[in-house]
């Protein structure tokens, strides 16, 4: 099913999987559009059946921030040829998203239905006058008729996801009396006029898909049958596609992070496909082939929305299509460096890609001349630099101590909803086993061997082992490593304190509250956790009644500073992790002063008051430092030497910044 062409009439999208709209901050750079340009380019080589924009605003108070997504003029037209000539270069279509980003726009021009601050925003909002309503239609025709002129092969109506088209639709933002508000056909006027204005600007052949909240997941949403209304309006005003929106930005329930399971929301979209004519797009935490296929198999849609898969992978299809699926480098909805970049003003890119986003930047060249390069350690960074430097025609010799590959996501794999690190790591084994890196597993390697190996030069990537820190009973026996922990090694008791706050403390802690932690939670479930309406019957979807399960044990997550838990985490994701602490009622204790471990458990002072928790096991999670140091002898011996991870830098793990520091160094050797 997934290579099937889907006719839409006037003309035909090659196969059926669409990459979706991310927000990449490239339009606010120097050279922003050329580096989107070889961005699309790139995953319309791919295979990409057809390719959506991040947001483009109509008028210049809807931009998310900055000053360079905007397409409101003749001047702006040539930017967005620079994209569309690149996707048909490479024979793919693509269409631009026009948004407006209403009360989530992060400038204090903003504006809305009425003037309600969002939970997640800075600034209020401006309430619209009737006439700038009816002067924003014409904006969003103006914009797609410019985008048609710049060659796009069509528009997405953004009108989803809690941005100001949704904000007119449901009562919770939309408190208006005139012909913009109260009864519900007054309030999807705005879309469908948007729709209608837009189709007879464009004409009939120019591809029009409007992006259609069908769950909102916050209070007074809309109820199923209104979103079934609107989508059969839309078809009526001449809408040629209608994709999956699944809740706003404002909502409290996962919908794409890694706690969300694989195609959770795809039973959204197969409410709808029978209601329209139309073919329907389903979108949301679907990263590979397999379950594209199996979403397609099933009738839950027409076509699937992969976004951040495309920033992983951008040959996702390509690879799919010649049975090389297993050779994809998949999305692992950790949002730690597209969404939480773009929300911290930063270009967004990828965890497991760093080329994603800077393919102008970090081009990879064959080597000029081919070096013996040994590589020690197969953590992130070290797997990232043998492969990258062996695809530039290096050849590698990867050391690591250990038994198997992988360094610290070992470890990150068996924490729930962090599963799909096994995805990076199959893909890493299957990359050694195609380039025939030499690997040398389940040994140490001595300065003698390296300096005796004849290699040109070694890469260092030992990876950190956990801070002891000083404090009396230390090794008492009912004090737990955190790696034997999450290994399997050793298994903790009833009554659990961990010290160190940080992201391995939450994610310990997270492990610790379930019974099963490696048992991967099923949709029924995750709906039944989060309080989700699977009839949509309820505003919004949401029951308002969360089946939380009994945790699996008491848990104390200390810390010593007095400032917020879980300040450093994630800031799209966070929130997740720190919502199902509190479900679990793990206890947070903060200004903790360590004083020792014995028979009777954890002795620590909070205010000067001395507390004893009787605790069956104290487990460390207070930092890193390097593995081992070989850096010296080798370079006394002539060796050059690099670092990278946590060789280079023990504090702060961070899976990111390792893998992009081992594919710049390969890159540049």
């Amino acid at each position: 099913h997934l290579f099937e062409p889907l006719d839409l009439g006037f003309t035909t999208l090659k196969n059926r999987v669409l990459m979706g709209s991310m927000h990449t901050g490239l339009e606010d750079v120097k050279d922003g559009f050329q580096r989107l340009a070889a961005f699309y380019g790139e995953r319309a080589k791919g295979g990409v059946g057809l390719i959506v924009t991040g947001g483009i605003a109509p008028r210049a108070e809807g931009v998310v921030g900055g000053s360079g997504g905007v397409l409101t003029g003749e001047e702006d037209v040539p930017n967005h040829r620079l994209i569309t000539e690149a996707v048909h270069g490479e024979g793919g279509k693509i269409l631009m998203q026009i948004l407006h980003t209403g009360r989530y726009a992060n400038h204090p021009e903003c504006v809305a239905p009425s003037p309600i601050k969002s939970p997640i925003s800075r600034y209020e909002p401006r309430e619209l006058g009737g006439g700038e309503v009816w002067g924003m239609v014409e904006d969003f025709a103006n914009c797609a008729q410019y985008a048609q002129e710049a060659g796009y092969d069509g528009v997405e109506i953004m009108g989803s996801e809690g941005y100001l088209i949704s904000e007119f639709i449901v009562q919770r933002t939309n408190h208006r009396t005139d012909i913009w508000g109260g009864s519900y056909e007054n309030r999807i006027r705005l879309p469908l006029e948007i729709l209608r204005a837009t189709r007879a600007r464009v004409g009939p052949d120019f591809i029009i898909m409007f992006r259609l909240s069908m769950i909102d997941l916050v209070e007074d949403g809309s109820t199923w049958s209104e979103v079934e209304q609107l989508a059969q309006e839309l078809e009526a005003g001449g809408a040629t596609l209608i994709n999956t929106g699944i809740g706003w930005h404002e909502a409290r329930v996962p919908t794409i992070a890694q706690a969300t399971p694989g195609a959770a929301w795809s039973w959204v979209t197969a409410k709808l496909r029978g209601a329209v004519g139309l073919p329907v797009v389903t979108s949301n935490r679907i990263n590979t082939p397999e379950l594209a296929e199996e979403v397609l198999a099933r009738g839950d849609a027409d076509m699937v929305s992969m976004a951040r898969p495309f920033l992983a992978d951008s040959q996702l299809v390509a690879k799919a299509a010649a049975g090389r699926a297993d050779e994809i480098n998949n999305c692992i909805a950790c949002n730690q460096a597209c969404l939480d970049f773009i929300f911290s003003g930063d270009v967004c890119t990828c965890l497991v890609n760093p080329q994603a986003c800077y393919e102008t930047e970090l081009s990879q060249e064959p080597c000029q001349t081919a070096m013996n390069i040994a590589i020690v350690g197969a953590g992130p960074a070290g797997l990232t630099a043998a492969i990258t430097a062996a695809e530039r025609g290096h050849k590698i010799t990867l050391f690591e101590a250990g038994a198997e590959i992988g360094g610290q996501l070992l470890l990150a794999k068996v924490i729930p909803g962090k599963e799909e690190f096994d995805k990076t790591l199959r893909y890493f084994r299957r990359r050694l086993e195609v380039l025939g890196v030499e690997q040398r597993l389940g040994r140490t390697a001595t300065a003698g061997e390296l300096i005796k190996g004849e290699f040109d030069q070694v890469i260092l990537a030992t990876g950190i082992t956990a801070r002891r820190p000083e404090m009396e009973g230390v090794d008492h026996p009912k004090v737990l490593s955190y790696a034997d922990l999450l290994l399997g090694k050793v298994q903790a008791g009833r009554r659990v304190a961990i010290m160190g706050a940080g992201g391995i403390g939450f994610d310990v802690a997270d492990f610790l509250t379930h019974a099963a932690p490696n048992a991967a939670q099923s949709r029924e479930d995750f709906l039944s956790y989060w309080g989700i309406d699977p009839q949509i019957s309820l505003p919004g979807g949401l029951t308002g009644k969360p089946d939380i399960p009994e945790p699996a044990r008491e848990i104390y997550l200390l810390q010593r500073k007095t400032s917020r838990h879980g300040a450093s985490l994630g800031k799209t994701t966070g929130w997740i992790t720190r919502a199902r602490l509190q479900n679990a009622k793990v206890n947070l204790l903060g200004g903790v002063t360590y004083e020792k471990m014995d028979d009777q458990g954890l002795h620590i002072t909070i205010d000067e008051e001395p507390r004893i928790l009787e605790v069956d096991n104290l487990v460390i999670c207070a930092g890193q430092v390097p593995l081992w140091d070989l850096q010296a002898e080798l370079e006394t011996a002539g060796l050059p030497v690099h670092l990278i991870g946590g060789a280079d830098e023990a504090g702060g793990l961070d899976a990111r910044r390792a893998i992009d520091q081992g594919f710049r160094l390969a890159s540049s050797l």
